[in-house]
């Protein structure tokens, strides 16, 4: 059973990841959240192999400007306060598990494209 839902993980982990970032914005309506949301809700009915790469790009590149965010953040700090190490531990776990998720999702759709140019390839030269 599990297995059936296996190819929608990282599509269901960066809908969790925007529900998130929704929630701790503190506003009731978020614009970016909203159409991210739909757009990922999109890509988990319909599977496109470009939409996905595009998407899962879109959320690297978000990862990466928003540890250089953190980063900026952290600096602000005069001196090492509780705060500092969970704003930090929080931080870079979140992030980094958005840019792994994000790179699989990247690898998993371009192998799919792979998987189906051969398929389509074959079936020319038969």
């Amino acid at each position: 059973m599990f297995k059936k839902y296996k190819t929608y993980i990282p599509e269901l982990y960066l809908i969790a990841s925007v529900l998130f970032y929704w929630f701790f914005t503190g506003t009731v309506f978020n614009y970016i959240a909203i159409a991210l949301l739909g757009i990922l809700g999109l890509q988990l009915v319909y599977q496109k192999a470009v939409t996905g790469v595009a998407i899962a790009g879109l959320f690297l590149l978000l990862s990466l400007y928003m540890i250089l965010a953190l980063l900026s953040e952290l600096r602000e700090f005069n001196e090492f306060p509780p705060s500092f190490y969970e704003l930090l531990i929080v931080g870079m776990l979140y992030l980094g598990l958005n840019i792994i998720i994000s790179s699989y999702m990247i690898i998993k759709y371009i192998k799919r494209q792979d998987l189906k140019s051969k398929q389509n390839g074959m079936t020319h030269n038969s």
